[in-house]
């Protein structure tokens, strides 16, 4: 792991992207990797019922992780503009108040969360069949956030502060353990248990709980910036003023995320009126859309951290260059994805579905209407990204809800009596490509580069200095 940090402020931003971004896209295709092979134990161990439990449960996670998605880039964007000025203490402080404030929120949501469970799953129209699978998953799955929503903050933050190669290293070693135990704790193998989709869940808490311990001893064993000891500690409970900063853009940055998650839980309840086919089809391309969408969201993120810092360092100049960047690596990498796809789709679905499953031609028809969209929702990834490193939110928050909840859901809900279900799969292209005009104008206009995000972290916790 030595020389895992980078310094994004020099060196030649084309290959500095790439460089940095390839951590980041072998982590997001391991954990799809993980994700599908686990939908594989299910499906072979425990039949299309439980893949419909688990599509259904997997849309309220990510809905609990949109809570933490915001506060958690927030302290990104703040790591990576100090790091840029060469600020570590001002970073530090970023780093322990969005971990104070994770483990509040996440007592909070783990509390509610299984206390309205079986609610959730109601009022998503959870197929009957599977709600009892469903439930039991969910129910395991919120035991498990506190360990991950941790991991997930110290990966982020690492990667703000240019360390993109240590989140990986304990990524693969949490999904090796995920992967390996799940057929043992589903199908009860040797001295195991037989869990059924409980074990699924279960396997997923060990490997959080394993790759969270193991990251903590690196990040103090190296003494890494964003590590916290003796005194700084403290910085666990912010001061008000840095804490409601936190708050105010992580709240917003996470909405993106809420608005993202909402449409795809209203999607999913639109599409449980299929039936169960056409529900287990959906949760199986989706899982090939996390795949489709891995180049850009590794682009994205190398862009954002790159931009943070260079935006802290003053390097306004590189800024530009790092945006058109990612554009273009965008285009190449998320078209060669989609072409592998449409290749191969039928023999990649097999592997979750069996041989002559009625699913699969549904799954086939889905992708083939709403794969290509993921070309423009990686480009608004990159502009969006550029944008949100330097803590811009609102122009962003409102472009998603006005081409996701109103375009997107609004197509899908009012085209039905003339396209049928297919109504749901064109939604996703449509409001792509509005998302993607939107965030286009609203990255030429320039608003986002009014006032850097470190500066005002500064002011908040020293308001006497900059009176001064």
């Amino acid at each position: 792991m030595s020389g895992a940090k980078r310094d994004l402020t020099e060196g030649p931003i084309a290959r500095t992207l790439l460089l940095f971004a390839i951590p980041t896209l072998v982590g997001n295709v391991l954990q799809s990797l993980n994700a599908s092979i686990n939908m594989i134990w299910i499906g072979r161990f425990l039949g299309e019922t439980s893949l419909a439990a688990t599509a259904n449960a997997t849309n309220i996670i990510f809905l609990a992780f949109s809570a933490f998605f915001g506060f958690g880039m927030a302290a990104t964007v703040l790591v990576g503009q100090h790091v840029g000025r060469k600020d570590i203490d001002g970073a530090r402080r970023a780093v322990g108040a969005a971990a104070g404030l994770f483990l509040l929120v996440t007592a909070i949501i783990v509390a509610l969360g299984v206390g309205l469970t079986d609610r959730l799953l109601h009022l998503m129209g959870t197929p009957q069949a599977a709600q009892p699978l469903a439930s039991a998953y969910l129910k395991m799955m919120l035991l498990t956030l506190p360990f991950s929503s941790i991991a997930m903050l110290l990966m982020m933050t690492l990667r703000g502060a240019g360390d993109a190669m240590t989140p990986l290293w304990f990524m693969i070693l949490g999904i090796v353990i995920d992967a390996g135990l799940n057929p043992f704790l589903i199908a009860g193998i040797g001295p195991f248990p037989e869990l059924g989709i409980v074990g699924s869940a279960l396997a997923t808490m060990v490997a959080n709980v394993v790759s969270l311990a193991g990251l903590l001893v690196v990040v103090y064993w190296r003494d890494l910036p964003i590590r916290l000891r003796g005194a700084e500690l403290r910085y666990l409970w912010p001061q008000p003023a840095l804490l409601r900063l936190i708050l105010a853009k992580g709240f917003l940055m996470g909405m993106q995320m809420l608005v993202m998650t909402a449409s795809g839980l209203v999607m999913i309840g639109l599409v449980n009126h299929a039936g169960v086919a056409a529900v287990a089809a959906y949760g199986v391309a989706f899982q090939l859309w996390n795949y489709i969408q891995m180049p850009a969201m590794a682009i994205g993120a190398a862009v954002s951290a790159m931009a943070a810092q260079n935006i802290g360092a003053g390097r306004w100049d590189r800024v530009r260059a790092i945006t058109h960047g990612g554009l273009v690596y965008n285009l190449v990498l998320t078209g060669a994805a989609l072409l592998l796809f449409y290749l191969f789709d039928e023999a990649v679905l097999g592997l979750f579905l069996g041989s002559g499953s009625p699913a699969i031609p549904i799954a086939v028809h889905i992708q083939d209407i709403a794969g290509w969209s993921f070309i423009f929702s990686g480009m608004t990834l990159v502009l969006f990204g550029t944008a949100r490193a330097n803590g811009a939110v609102v122009g962003p928050l409102l472009c998603m809800i006005v081409s996701i909840l109103a375009v997107r859901l609004g197509f899908a809900i009012t085209a039905q009596p003339w396209l049928g279900f297919d109504a749901l799969w064109w939604a996703f292209p449509v409001g792509s490509l509005v998302n993607c005009i939107m965030a286009w104008a609203y990255y030429a206009a320039g608003t986002w580069k009014k006032a850097v995000l470190a500066d005002l972290a500064e002011r908040a916790e020293h308001p006497e200095a900059a009176k001064a």
